[in-house]
Protein backbone atom coordinates (compact mmCIF):
# COMPACT_ATOMS: atom_id res chain seq x y z
CA UNK A 1 0.00 0.00 0.00
CA UNK A 2 1.67 3.45 -1.08
CA UNK A 3 2.09 6.46 1.31
CA UNK A 4 -0.97 8.27 -0.74
CA UNK A 5 -3.47 5.50 0.03
CA UNK A 6 -2.27 5.54 3.58
CA UNK A 7 -2.96 8.95 4.04
CA UNK A 8 -6.49 8.26 1.47
CA UNK A 9 -7.48 5.54 4.52
CA UNK A 10 -6.71 8.17 7.29
CA UNK A 11 -8.30 10.49 5.58
CA UNK A 12 -11.67 8.34 5.18
CA UNK A 13 -11.69 7.51 8.43
CA UNK A 14 -11.20 10.81 10.20
CA UNK A 15 -14.31 11.86 7.98
CA UNK A 16 -16.36 8.87 8.66
CA UNK A 17 -16.19 9.26 12.36
CA UNK A 18 -16.25 13.27 12.32
CA UNK A 19 -19.73 13.04 10.38
CA UNK A 20 -20.88 9.53 12.52
CA UNK A 21 -20.21 11.62 15.99
CA UNK A 22 -21.72 15.00 14.64
CA UNK A 23 -24.77 14.00 13.00
CA UNK A 24 -25.30 9.95 13.77
CA UNK A 25 -24.45 8.85 10.93
CA UNK A 26 -23.03 5.33 10.11
CA UNK A 27 -19.71 5.39 9.88
CA UNK A 28 -19.61 2.17 6.93
CA UNK A 29 -22.03 4.49 4.97
CA UNK A 30 -19.16 7.19 4.96
CA UNK A 31 -16.52 4.50 4.43
CA UNK A 32 -17.88 2.42 1.69
CA UNK A 33 -18.09 4.87 -0.80
CA UNK A 34 -15.15 6.65 0.44
CA UNK A 35 -12.80 3.41 -0.21
CA UNK A 36 -14.43 2.72 -3.89
CA UNK A 37 -13.65 6.30 -4.63
CA UNK A 38 -10.51 5.94 -3.34
CA UNK A 39 -9.18 1.91 -3.87
CA UNK A 40 -11.39 1.12 -7.33
CA UNK A 41 -14.36 -1.34 -7.95
CA UNK A 42 -12.12 -3.28 -9.74
CA UNK A 43 -12.00 -6.88 -9.14
CA UNK A 44 -15.62 -6.12 -8.44
CA UNK A 45 -15.26 -9.00 -5.48
CA UNK A 46 -13.31 -6.24 -3.69
CA UNK A 47 -16.25 -5.15 -2.22
CA UNK A 48 -16.41 -7.82 0.16
CA UNK A 49 -12.96 -6.82 1.67
CA UNK A 50 -14.06 -2.97 2.22
CA UNK A 51 -17.84 -4.69 3.61
CA UNK A 52 -15.03 -6.51 6.23
CA UNK A 53 -13.04 -3.62 6.47
CA UNK A 54 -15.91 -1.07 7.30
CA UNK A 55 -17.03 -3.96 9.97
CA UNK A 56 -13.93 -4.36 11.74
CA UNK A 57 -13.60 -0.02 12.02
CA UNK A 58 -17.22 -0.20 13.22
CA UNK A 59 -15.88 -2.49 16.74
CA UNK A 60 -13.25 -0.03 17.13
CA UNK A 61 -15.50 2.86 16.85
CA UNK A 62 -18.23 0.63 19.02
CA UNK A 63 -16.23 -0.25 21.98
CA UNK A 64 -15.46 2.56 23.32
CA UNK A 65 -18.89 4.66 23.09
CA UNK A 66 -20.63 1.68 24.70
CA UNK A 67 -18.41 2.04 27.40
CA UNK A 68 -18.97 5.51 28.05
CA UNK A 69 -23.07 5.42 27.61
CA UNK A 70 -22.95 2.71 29.93
CA UNK A 71 -20.96 4.80 32.80
CA UNK A 72 -23.42 7.05 31.95
CA UNK A 73 -26.25 5.10 32.80
CA UNK A 74 -28.30 5.74 30.01
CA UNK A 75 -28.08 1.96 29.09
CA UNK A 76 -31.93 0.26 29.00
CA UNK A 77 -30.43 -3.28 30.31
CA UNK A 78 -33.49 -4.88 30.13
CA UNK A 79 -33.64 -4.52 26.18
CA UNK A 80 -30.39 -5.74 25.76
CA UNK A 81 -31.09 -9.46 25.89
CA UNK A 82 -33.79 -9.44 23.24
CA UNK A 83 -32.57 -6.98 21.01
CA UNK A 84 -28.98 -8.24 20.89
CA UNK A 85 -29.96 -12.02 20.34
CA UNK A 86 -32.66 -11.13 17.26
CA UNK A 87 -29.51 -8.59 15.86
CA UNK A 88 -26.93 -11.59 15.79
CA UNK A 89 -29.38 -14.06 14.53
CA UNK A 90 -30.12 -12.14 11.91
CA UNK A 91 -26.92 -10.76 11.43
CA UNK A 92 -25.67 -14.28 10.67
CA UNK A 93 -28.48 -14.67 8.11
CA UNK A 94 -27.70 -11.35 6.39
CA UNK A 95 -23.95 -12.05 6.30
CA UNK A 96 -23.92 -15.57 4.55
CA UNK A 97 -26.51 -14.30 2.22
CA UNK A 98 -24.04 -11.32 1.23
CA UNK A 99 -21.28 -13.68 0.20
CA UNK A 100 -23.80 -14.92 -2.53
CA UNK A 101 -24.07 -11.98 -4.17
CA UNK A 102 -21.86 -10.05 -6.11
CA UNK A 103 -19.66 -7.38 -5.18
CA UNK A 104 -21.79 -5.02 -8.15
CA UNK A 105 -25.06 -6.16 -6.75
CA UNK A 106 -24.30 -5.06 -3.46
CA UNK A 107 -22.97 -1.62 -4.39
CA UNK A 108 -26.65 -1.02 -5.63
CA UNK A 109 -28.36 -2.19 -2.99
CA UNK A 110 -26.07 -0.34 -0.70
CA UNK A 111 -26.68 2.91 -3.07
CA UNK A 112 -30.49 2.58 -2.90
CA UNK A 113 -30.22 2.02 1.19
CA UNK A 114 -28.24 5.42 1.05
CA UNK A 115 -30.95 6.96 -1.06
CA UNK A 116 -33.68 5.56 1.29
CA UNK A 117 -32.05 6.80 4.75
CA UNK A 118 -31.19 10.28 2.80
CA UNK A 119 -34.98 10.55 2.05
CA UNK A 120 -35.98 9.59 6.12
CA UNK A 121 -33.36 11.90 7.35
CA UNK A 122 -34.76 15.32 5.27
CA UNK A 123 -38.43 14.17 7.04
CA UNK A 124 -36.74 13.85 10.09
CA UNK A 125 -35.11 17.60 9.04
CA UNK A 126 -38.30 18.77 8.50
CA UNK A 127 -40.66 17.50 11.40
CA UNK A 128 -40.89 20.06 14.22
CA UNK A 129 -40.05 19.08 17.75
CA UNK A 130 -42.59 17.00 19.41
CA UNK A 131 -42.30 15.36 23.09
CA UNK A 132 -41.42 11.51 23.46
CA UNK A 133 -43.44 9.20 24.65
CA UNK A 134 -41.65 6.56 26.88
CA UNK A 135 -42.41 2.78 26.90
CA UNK A 136 -41.59 1.91 30.30
CA UNK A 137 -41.58 -2.07 28.83
CA UNK A 138 -41.44 -2.40 25.01
CA UNK A 139 -43.34 -5.61 24.17
CA UNK A 140 -40.60 -8.78 23.01
CA UNK A 141 -42.03 -8.67 19.62
CA UNK A 142 -41.12 -4.68 18.86
CA UNK A 143 -37.85 -5.37 20.29
CA UNK A 144 -36.80 -8.56 17.99
CA UNK A 145 -38.16 -7.11 15.16
CA UNK A 146 -35.78 -4.26 15.78
CA UNK A 147 -33.41 -6.16 16.41
CA UNK A 148 -34.16 -9.02 13.46
CA UNK A 149 -34.20 -5.98 10.81
CA UNK A 150 -31.49 -4.41 12.11
CA UNK A 151 -29.07 -7.07 12.07
CA UNK A 152 -30.17 -8.73 8.73
CA UNK A 153 -29.65 -5.05 6.92
CA UNK A 154 -26.06 -4.38 8.98
CA UNK A 155 -24.89 -7.91 7.70
CA UNK A 156 -25.45 -7.43 3.98
CA UNK A 157 -24.49 -4.51 3.50
CA UNK A 158 -22.10 -4.42 6.23
CA UNK A 159 -23.31 -1.68 8.41
CA UNK A 160 -22.95 -1.38 12.20
CA UNK A 161 -26.64 -0.98 12.36
CA UNK A 162 -26.96 2.13 14.88
CA UNK A 163 -28.13 4.38 11.97
CA UNK A 164 -31.25 1.34 11.87
CA UNK A 165 -31.64 0.45 15.59
CA UNK A 166 -31.72 3.95 16.94
CA UNK A 167 -34.65 5.25 14.93
CA UNK A 168 -36.33 1.89 15.27
CA UNK A 169 -36.20 2.14 18.80
CA UNK A 170 -37.29 5.33 19.10
CA UNK A 171 -40.05 4.43 16.83
CA UNK A 172 -41.36 1.61 17.51
CA UNK A 173 -39.98 1.20 20.72
CA UNK A 174 -40.79 4.34 21.69
CA UNK A 175 -37.27 4.73 23.89
CA UNK A 176 -36.41 8.12 24.00
CA UNK A 177 -33.60 9.44 22.08
CA UNK A 178 -30.77 9.41 24.45
CA UNK A 179 -31.58 5.62 25.94
CA UNK A 180 -32.28 4.73 22.15
CA UNK A 181 -28.63 5.71 21.21
CA UNK A 182 -27.12 4.62 24.42
CA UNK A 183 -28.70 1.35 23.92
CA UNK A 184 -28.04 0.56 20.56
CA UNK A 185 -24.24 1.24 21.47
CA UNK A 186 -24.47 -1.46 23.43
CA UNK A 187 -25.91 -4.04 21.55
CA UNK A 188 -23.55 -2.79 18.43
CA UNK A 189 -20.53 -3.40 20.95
CA UNK A 190 -21.11 -7.06 20.52
CA UNK A 191 -22.72 -7.40 17.48
CA UNK A 192 -19.80 -5.61 15.30
CA UNK A 193 -17.74 -7.99 16.77
CA UNK A 194 -19.82 -10.86 15.82
CA UNK A 195 -20.05 -9.31 11.96
CA UNK A 196 -16.88 -8.47 11.34
CA UNK A 197 -15.61 -11.99 12.61
CA UNK A 198 -18.02 -13.80 10.36
CA UNK A 199 -17.21 -11.59 7.20
CA UNK A 200 -13.26 -11.91 7.48
CA UNK A 201 -13.68 -15.26 8.33
CA UNK A 202 -15.90 -15.89 5.09
CA UNK A 203 -13.64 -13.48 2.62
CA UNK A 204 -11.72 -16.72 1.12
CA UNK A 205 -15.25 -17.36 -0.53
CA UNK A 206 -14.79 -14.43 -2.78
CA UNK A 207 -10.66 -14.96 -3.18
CA UNK A 208 -10.03 -12.06 -1.26
CA UNK A 209 -7.52 -11.34 1.22
CA UNK A 210 -8.27 -10.84 4.68
CA UNK A 211 -4.88 -9.42 5.47
CA UNK A 212 -6.05 -6.83 2.81
CA UNK A 213 -9.11 -5.91 5.37
CA UNK A 214 -7.82 -5.78 8.09
CA UNK A 215 -5.25 -3.15 6.90
CA UNK A 216 -8.06 -0.82 5.46
CA UNK A 217 -9.39 -1.49 8.95
CA UNK A 218 -5.83 -0.47 10.98
CA UNK A 219 -5.61 2.37 8.78
CA UNK A 220 -9.07 3.63 9.44
CA UNK A 221 -9.66 2.84 13.11
CA UNK A 222 -7.45 5.16 14.53
CA UNK A 223 -8.68 8.29 12.78
CA UNK A 224 -12.19 7.16 13.27
CA UNK A 225 -12.04 6.79 17.24
CA UNK A 226 -10.43 10.43 17.33
CA UNK A 227 -12.79 11.62 14.79
CA UNK A 228 -16.15 10.33 16.42
CA UNK A 229 -14.98 12.48 20.09
CA UNK A 230 -14.40 15.29 17.79
CA UNK A 231 -17.80 15.36 16.26
CA UNK A 232 -19.48 14.14 19.51
CA UNK A 233 -17.76 17.94 20.90
CA UNK A 234 -19.02 19.78 17.64
CA UNK A 235 -22.37 18.69 17.90
CA UNK A 236 -23.16 21.07 20.77
CA UNK A 237 -21.32 23.50 19.13
CA UNK A 238 -22.82 23.52 15.47
CA UNK A 239 -26.69 23.77 14.44
CA UNK A 240 -28.11 20.63 13.95
CA UNK A 241 -30.11 20.35 11.14
CA UNK A 242 -27.83 22.82 8.69
CA UNK A 243 -25.17 19.99 9.37
CA UNK A 244 -27.69 17.12 9.49
CA UNK A 245 -28.74 18.34 5.86
CA UNK A 246 -25.60 19.05 4.56
CA UNK A 247 -24.46 15.33 5.13
CA UNK A 248 -27.40 14.22 3.72
CA UNK A 249 -26.51 15.88 0.36
CA UNK A 250 -23.33 14.38 0.46
CA UNK A 251 -24.09 11.28 1.02
CA UNK A 252 -26.86 11.25 -1.76
CA UNK A 253 -24.16 12.36 -3.73
CA UNK A 254 -22.48 9.30 -2.54
CA UNK A 255 -25.19 7.21 -3.12
CA UNK A 256 -24.98 8.18 -6.62
CA UNK A 257 -21.50 7.32 -6.92
CA UNK A 258 -21.91 3.64 -5.97
CA UNK A 259 -24.39 3.33 -8.65
CA UNK A 260 -22.38 4.56 -11.07
CA UNK A 261 -24.83 7.52 -11.72
CA UNK A 262 -21.96 9.97 -11.78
Amino acid sequence: MTIVEVAAGLGIGAIAGVLGGLAGVGGSMIILPGLHMVFGDHPEARHHAYMAAAMTVNVAVALPASLKHRVAGAVRQELVGPLMLSTIAMLVVGVLISNRVNGNGLKIILAAFIASYCCFNIWRILQRGHRERQAEHPGVGSLVISGGITGFIGGLLGLGGGVLLVPFLQLLCKVPLRQSIATSSAVIAITAVVGATLKLSTLHTQSQSVWYALSLAAIMAPTAILGAQLGAKLTHRLPLKVVRLAITILLMLAAAKLADVW
